[in-house]
This record gives structure tokens, sequence and C-alpha cells, in this order.
């Protein structure tokens, strides 16, 4: 069978990214660190729609970890592999850089950045053995224009955009694809603590998007209609940034 893995599927976008893999028929890996009962209920909605759905616990940011609960997978599913990886999983810790915290650079850093490393490495393999793969990863408009206070976030969704072109490069002859998706404002539980009154209206949508509006975007780009699309980066921000 081939699976799809979507990074901090618990909530928000990752959640609506796992129900809309799930809907286009895809078994899908739920990944979370330490929100077990969200992801217990973003299954739980999988199922309810007829999907099918496994929890998939571990830390982005701990390359060991990830490799050991990998390994662990493939271990107890022979001729399985992840056909999708959706590299979603990512934290803010918002300060002027001249107040940051080195925990809160590396931190920020480590769970997006280092997290599309060690995951996308692992699962690459088994796409270029089978000639066919998706990888998308959910970037930022802070790291394509770069936002005040985000400096650390910014910096790791900006490396995310040249990682990804760089991949797309070189594993394009064997049917991979790699495409980033940008979100600019959505609302979820990352974005509650934002001024969404003022925020909007700086936006030309007058509003912020929906995590099932990027959802359907990924799920174009998993797709066999988006099989000549590679090393894009597609922003989703009402026209905020162009």
């Amino acid at each position: 069978m081939k699976y799809a893995l979507v990074t901090g599927a618990s909530r928000g976008i990752g959640r609506s990214i796992a129900l809309r893999l799930a809907q286009m028929g895809y078994p899908v890996l739920i990944n979370y660190h330490s929100r077990k009962e969200a992801a217990e209920q973003t299954r739980t909605l999988i199922e309810e729609k007829g999907g099918s759905a496994e929890l998939l616990p571990f830390d982005t940011a701990n390359g060991k970890e990830t490799d050991e609960v990998f390994t662990q997978w493939q271990d107890e599913h022979p001729g399985d592999s992840v056909a999708v990886l959706v590299n979603n999983a990512g934290i803010r810790m918002d300060n002027l850089l001249l107040f940051m915290q080195n925990e809160h650079w590396h931190q920020v850093v480590d769970t997006s950045l280092n997290g599309f490393f060690y995951l996308t490495r692992r699962a690459l393999k088994d796409m270029l053995a089978n000639r066919w793969g998706r990888i998308i990863t959910i970037s930022s408009l802070s790291g394509i224009k770069g936002l005040a206070g985000q400096t650390n976030y910014s910096a790791a969704k900006a490396a995310l955009i040249g990682a990804s072109k760089a991949l797309a490069q070189e594993v394009a002859p064997r049917m991979v694809t790699v495409n980033v998706v940008a979100p600019g404002f959505i609302a979820t539980d990352m974005t509650k603590d934002m001024e969404e009154k003022n925020l909007k209206a700086l936006i030309p949508a007058r509003r912020f998007g929906q995590p099932e509006e990027v959802a359907d975007l990924v799920g174009f780009l998993a797709s066999d209609r988006a099989a000549y699309i590679t090393g894009e980066v597609i922003s989703i921000n009402g026209g905020l940034y162009t």
C-alpha cells in the first residue's frame, strides 16, 4: 500500500491536509509530537468518512527518534511505502531578534528545517525505488517576505524553499516531485493570538484563509495531475504578497 505521511497533523492545516489525502484514497500516517488527543481526533474524523489512518508519534526535530520510528513502521509494514510526504510540522516562538533566546532560535529551526531533512531523507529512498513520489512542504508568507518579530521562523521557512528547489532537481528524473506551499494568514490555533481585525485590512481578500483551502492545494500537488509541477513555491495568501 502507498501511504501519505503528514507531520504536525493533529490540528489546523495539518489536520485538514490529512483529511484531504484520506479522501483521495490514501491511508494516512498522522504524525504528532505531544498532542495525542488531538491526533486521535484527526484519526476519528478520517475514519468517520470511511478513510484509514494510523498515529505515528515522533518529534521531527529529533533525528534519532525519527529514524527509529520510521524504521519500526517499515518493519511492521513490509511491502508498504510512503508515497506522499507532507512536511507541515512547525512552531512559532516570536520575538525581536535582539531579545531572542538561543533555544527559541534552535527549537523553531530544528522543528521545521531539520525535521524536513531527517524525514525526507528517509522517505525518499522508497519513492526513488518506486519511481513515483510527492514531497510537499509547508513554508509560509514569512519565509518569502520576512515578518518582523519572526527572524527564527522566517529563516526556517525560507530555508525550506531553498532546500526544496534543490531537491526537486535531484529527484525529477525518478518522477518524484518536490513543491512548497506558502500560506499567508490562515485561521488556525497558530494565528489565534494575532490581531485578526487589523491584519484583515492588509489582505486584499479581506479575510484569513481556511485550512481546507490549503489542503485542497496540497491535494492537487499530490495528484497525478501535478506530475509536471516541481520545484515551485505556491503562495496562498489572499493577495497579501504576490
